[in-house]
């Protein structure tokens, strides 16, 4: 593809990220695109909150949500790394409460019959999503109401790691563990295997470990009171294509939620996805070995998701995605719903975050907005024909 045509791609997606905002949908939005490292698009529209105009800039703060699950689990590999932590090892051992899991031999549905678990749940269950776990608010069935009920979902007031992963523990699984993929709580209960083996609060860790080293100076679980006036305001679409506010700031935490708490702006997740798509490393500064970001960013699945539970995720379908530690990847890209690289790794977060780093083509994607839920409009799938229609024409159809 020449420089002209590359160009024409880049400025379709900068009023791609316009035209979400100019015809309402979206209070605002910012769109990152890099190329072989290089920034080729920096984009911001609209504003961060409807009621004070304030726009959107780099250092808007933004909730992330599930975008935190791929920073837990590089926490997690850190500790691998340092010999504290086994991709094996039985959540049991950093967390006693979990020898006693029973399953639910009625899965999903509205009968609750648990029997003792036959597998042990490790660490890498936790990290692909087949540990058995799942989350409470918004999935059907009485396994989910439970969680509700006992509060299970790591919300930002559920109470300290320990004690809701202890809660956690009386609630049957949905299947044995390593046995199919549900999306759920695993990430959540990760943290508090890695505050246990790390002999620190899970917040300490990520920063030591990851935020700190890498310059992400406004990621974390908090928001100081001084900077609240940069957090966007959370919105949820309403049927009738509309916004209603849910949130301007942010809840004091009690819960740590390794799934779902982080707050951060495109820049400084767009330093840790550089980070993984160099091997570990970035500016120098190594965070983790390459060997162990090969094994994150390769499928650790017998089948793609959408045989091994789940055929389809939010807005895409899953045939041809499998997943690895924390991340979404690429196996076949011949299957899946875009156009992509083999080995593309990717995850995004309730408010309709999202990113993507395609090593084959060597492409960094991050985009930030605050609309909930993730699925209501088709962001992520239009923005990836986007940038593969600008950076990359072999794979173009």
């Amino acid at each position: 593809m020449d420089a002209g045509s590359a160009r024409g791609g880049i400025d379709a997606i900068r009023r791609w990220t316009h035209r979400w905002v100019d015809d309402g949908p979206l209070p605002g939005a910012s769109t990152l695109v890099a190329h072989h490292g290089e920034v080729a698009l920096f984009e911001h529209a609209g504003v961060r909150d409807l009621d004070t105009g304030g726009p959107i800039e780099a250092d808007t703060l933004f909730r992330i949500y599930s975008m935190t699950k791929p920073v837990t689990a590089v926490a997690a590999l850190c500790l691998v790394q340092d010999g504290l932590l086994g991709l094996d090892d039985p959540v049991a051992e950093t967390v006693p409460s979990f020898a006693r899991l029973t399953v639910n031999r009625h899965g999903v549905g509205e009968l609750v019959e648990g029997v003792a678990a036959s597998t042990p749940m490790t660490v890498r269950h936790l990290l692909t999503h087949t540990s058995g776990l799942t989350y409470g608010e918004g999935n059907p069935g009485a396994i989910s109401r439970r969680y509700v009920e006992e509060r299970t979902d790591f919300g930002p007031d559920d109470g300290p790691l320990s004690e809701v992963v202890d809660r956690l523990a009386d609630i049957p699984l949905l299947f044995e563990p390593g046995t199919a993929w549900n999306y759920g709580v695993s990430l959540d209960v990760l943290g508090r295997v890695i505050e246990v083996a790390a002999g620190a609060p899970l917040d300490v860790v990520i920063r030591e470990r990851i935020t700190q080293p890498l310059g992400m100076r406004d990621t974390g679980f908090r928001v100081p009171s001084a900077e609240l006036g940069r957090l966007a305001a959370l919105y949820e679409a309403t049927p009738d294509g509309g916004l209603r506010l849910l949130e301007k700031g942010v809840e004091e935490p009690t819960t740590l939620s390794g799934g779902a708490g982080l707050v951060s702006t495109a820049t400084d997740y767009f330093r840790f996805a550089e980070m993984l798509r160099g091997g570990g490393a970035l500016d120098g500064v190594r965070v983790l070995d390459d060997t162990l970001v090969r094994q994150m960013t390769s499928d650790q699945l017998p089948a793609d998701l959408a045989a091994m539970g789940s055929p389809t995720f939010n807005e895409t379908t899953t045939a041809g995605v499998g997943f690895g530690l924390g991340v979404s990847v690429v196996v076949d890209p011949s299957r899946t719903a875009w156009r992509c690289g083999r080995g593309e790794f990717a995850w995004g977060g309730y408010a309709s975050t999202a990113f993507w780093v395609d090593p084959e083509h060597d492409v960094t994607v991050v985009f930030m907005t605050q609309v909930i839920p993730s699925d209501r409009y088709p962001l992520r799938e239009e923005l990836r024909m986007l940038v593969a229609d600008a950076l990359l024409p072999e794979v173009a159809g």
